[in-house]
Order: C-alpha cells, then sequence, then structure tokens
C-alpha cells in the first residue's frame, strides 16, 4: 500500500510532522473505524477522521435529517432535510476527502448485528445518546476486544473517555448501573449549546488519530470532562473492576436500562381510525408543541411524575413524542404509579404523521 500523489497533496500536513510522516499516513490509510450514530458528536468525530485520512469508515444509523438538527450537526444542508443521514453525511465527507472508502448502515444498532459490525472495524466510536446502545456498545467491544471511544453532552458539559483499550477499563467499570429512567433527558427534551458537540466529538477524533498513530496518552482509566461555560477541563482516573466478566450480551438492553416494551403500541393511522376511544398524552417539550401537535394532554416527560394527577383516567391513554422513545419512558412511569388504564405507545411518535 502507498499513497497517490494526490494523497501526497492531501496529507502535506501530517506528512511533514516528523512524528506522522508518510509511515503514520499509511497507518491511517490501513485503519478501520466505525462510528455509531451520525448525530452531533459523530458529525465533527467523521469530519475530522476523514479530513485525516483514515481509509474505511463506517456509519452506523437509522435516522432522517431534522431541521433542528442544524443548529449543531455539520455535515447537514437544509437541502437534507428528510434524508438518512449516513447517505447525506457519506456524501458530504467524500466532499472532504475522495480517497478513503466509506460503508454506510442505515440501521439500528441492535444485539443482533453488533457484533458482525465490530468485527470489520478496528476502533468503534460511540456518538449516541442513549444508554442502552452505550451498555450494547461496550459489551460488544468486550466481546470483539476492539477499543470504545465514548463522548456524552448535556447541555453546557460534556465527557470523554475510551475503553477497553488494551483490556483496559470499560464503560461498565465507570458506570456499573444505568441511571433511573428518565432521570437523565436528553438534548430533545432539556437542550444543548450547539458547539459543545462539535468541541467533546474532535476530542474523540483526537483519540482515535492517537490510536491509529501510537501517540501520547490514550484516555484510558480516564474521564475527561469539560465545561463550556467556565472552560474548566478536569481528567479523573478510575481503574478497571475485575470483578465485571463480560461474556455475552445482554438478553435485552432497553429492560436493562429501565425502557421495558410496551404491552401496545399503535399507528397514528390505526388512532385515527378511533380516536375517540382514547385519550392522548403529549410529553413532549413546550416548544416541539408549538410547531405541530395532535389534539391532547400536555405534560412534558420531566414534568410527568408531578402532574399524574392531571391525566383523566376515563378512557384508554396513548402517549406520544417525536419518536416513540420518551413516550414508552412515560409509560413505564405510569406503570410505575399503578394507571389502571390501558397506556398505549404512538409507535415511531409523531415521525410518521
Amino acid at each position: 500500500m502507498d499513497l497517490s500523489s494526490e494523497e501526497h497533496k492531501q496529507y502535506n500536513r501530517h506528512l511533514i510532522l516528523n512524528e506522522i510522516g508518510k509511515e503514520g499516513q499509511l497507518k491511517l490509510k490501513q485503519a478501520k473505524v466505525l462510528v455509531i450514530g451520525a448525530g452531533g458528536l459523530s458529525c465533527p468525530v467523521l469530519q475530522y477522521i476523514a479530513a485525516a485520512g483514515v481509509g474505511t469508515i463506517g456509519i452506523v444509523d437509522d435516522d432522517i435529517v431534522d431541521q433542528s438538527n442544524l443548529q449543531r450537526q455539520i455535515l447537514y444542508r437544509l437541502e437534507d432535510i428528510g434524508k438518512p443521514k449516513v447517505e447525506c453525511a457519506k456524501k458530504s465527507l467524500k466532499g472532504i476527502n475522495p480517497y478513503i472508502t466509506i460503508n454506510t448502515y442505515q440501521k439500528r444498532l441492535s444485539k443482533s448485528n453488533v457484533i458482525e459490525l465490530f468485527k470489520l472495524y478496528d476502533i468503534i466510536v460511540d456518538g449516541t445518546d442513549n444508554f442502552p446502545t452505550r451498555y450494547l456498545s461496550n459489551d460488544a467491544s468486550v466481546i470483539t476486544n476492539k477499543p470504545l471511544v465514548f463522548g456524552s453532552i448535556f447541555k453546557f458539559e460534556g465527557q470523554v473517555a475510551v475503553f477497553n483499550y488494551e483490556n483496559g477499563p470499560t464503560y461498565r467499570c465507570l458506570y456499573p448501573s444505568p441511571p433511573v429512567t428518565g432521570s437523565v433527558p436528553n438534548c430533545s427534551d432539556i437542550g444543548v449549546l450547539g458547539i459543545l458537540p462539535g468541541i467533546i466529538g474532535t476530542l474523540q477524533a483526537n483519540e482515535v488519530l492517537k490510536m491509529i498513530l501510537k501517540l501520547g496518552n490514550v484516555l484510558s482509566g480516564k474521564l475527561l470532562t469539560f465545561d463550556a461555560l467556565t472552560m474548566k477541563q478536569l481528567v479523573l482516573p478510575f481503574e478497571k473492576d475485575f470483578s465485571i466478566v463480560i461474556k455475552s450480551l445482554e438478553n435485552d438492553y432497553q429492560v436493562l436500562c429501565g425502557i421495558y416494551k410496551t404491552t401496545k403500541e399503535i399507528s397514528f393511522q390505526e388512532y385515527k381510525k378511533q380516536s375517540t376511544d382514547f385519550n392522548l398524552l403529549d410529553v413532549r417539550t413546550q416548544m416541539e408543541r408549538d410547531e405541530f401537535h395532535i389534539n391532547s394532554i400536555h405534560i412534558p416527560l420531566n414534568e410527568l411524575p408531578q402532574r399524574l394527577q392531571e391525566i383523566p383516567q376515563n378512557k384508554n391513554l396513548i402517549i406520544y413524542c417525536k419518536s416513540g422513545i420518551r413516550s414508552k419512558i412515560a409509560i413505564e412511569i405510569l406503570q410505575n404509579n399503578n394507571f389502571k388504564i390501558e397506556l398505549i405507545n404512538l409507535k415511531n411518535g409523531l415521525s410518521n404523521v
């Protein structure tokens, strides 16, 4: 394997850097990196590892571009709205670097496909925002012996770490148990400073390049925290917990994280045929509701435990959100508070309305 004359031009600033040079650039060209998700964290990861010349990049995501994504997901444009993120990301990245291979997987990462996908790559990057996928990715990275680059964001703060690097500590060493369902809202509920995923995602990309090039100190056994408002950055060490042994995947990561499968779901088309038979509960934010809503009771998910008395129980209840995820959490909250009426999830939320 060698570099073409055009690649020499493309990677000139790496080639003249003594710590990288041609040998390091060839390492990048031979590397294979899988990025889970194509959202706020993944966009800068993808942009920078593609620009750096990582030879094979995989992107797995089943979502489409929404206008609300454009505030922080820098690979997309207005004309991309409604299109699959993986294909829009690939087009954008190819415009940056045509000398690399980009594999797209327009699907959700799941127990059924994670092991085979991970086996195809050298390094895994987690750019997701939900706990079931984080625990699934962690366990699969241990089983396949792949390092996992972790990033998370919350309002103005972010975290970065590298798990399972050279048999180092894993995500479960740092977070043995998932948080209580609904206790940690995502950016759809609480918002996020648009530049924050750019900062955290770029730090994730930096860890990827360091591992490939064998440069510097990898954030293994270390959690980097960053506060965008104060610019304070801390690196907190943590140890490997040898009592945690991962030999197989969990039966159900939704159940592990307290997101239980609902007994019943209904499509919007089915609901319209019998709408008078149900009460309807919207658990989205006020801003989301102001943009569009179906005539319904409105209680944001983060306020639901304090406002249970506002929900009528004279009819069975259909709960909805944007995609059907927050509504499942709402159903669990209601079940735990002994609601006797039938609680039904609006399948895929308003994404298909």
